[in-house]
């Protein structure tokens, strides 16, 4: 079957599967390789992506489910020149250590601030629990977020 897919703006039509996992059409069909395979169960998070601006995991997500809707991969939340907040607090903070699950950490820390720009403590641990970290850096992670909400409210501060 053949579907439109809107992704980071663009819109390409691929013929595949109405089944087949979003993480595999983005990867091996649109070569956006970002998004990470981990478990392939939902459990992870490491293939979280965004669908109409909320947190999706990829992996178990359909092809048919996402048209129609906007999908936005790590590739397309910023750019080298204009890199998200997120991404930016990421490096101030070098809360990567191994890095594999960076992507759907970013993805998933993205979509919070979007929905909550000044979160707690327990709102991160919330928004953040499905996404797992080998290396444990979960502490990072929350500082990461915590400066990210720091510089998208002075991006928003009036001058």
């Amino acid at each position: 079957m053949n579907f439109a897919l809107t992704v980071n703006g663009a819109i390409h039509d691929l013929a595949v599967e109405a089944d087949t996992p979003l993480l595999w059409a983005l990867r091996e069909h649109l070569q956006l390789t970002g998004t990470k395979y981990g478990c392939g169960i939902a459990q992870c998070g490491a293939c979280t992506i965004h669908l109409d601006g909320r947190p999706v995991r990829a992996c178990v997500t359909p092809v048919s489910a996402a048209v129609g809707k906007q999908i936005t991969t790590i590739e397309g939340l910023g750019t080298k020149d204009h890199p998200h907040p997120v991404q930016l607090a990421w490096t101030e903070v070098g809360v990567p250590q191994c890095g594999y699950c960076q992507s759907g950490q970013i993805m998933s820390a993205a979509a919070l601030l979007a929905e909550n720009p000044n979160p707690t403590d327990a709102d991160i641990d919330a928004a953040m629990a499905g996404n797992l970290c080998r290396c444990g850096t979960y502490l990072r992670i929350r500082q990461g977020i915590k400066e990210a909400a720091i510089l998208m409210a002075n991006k928003s501060a009036p001058k």
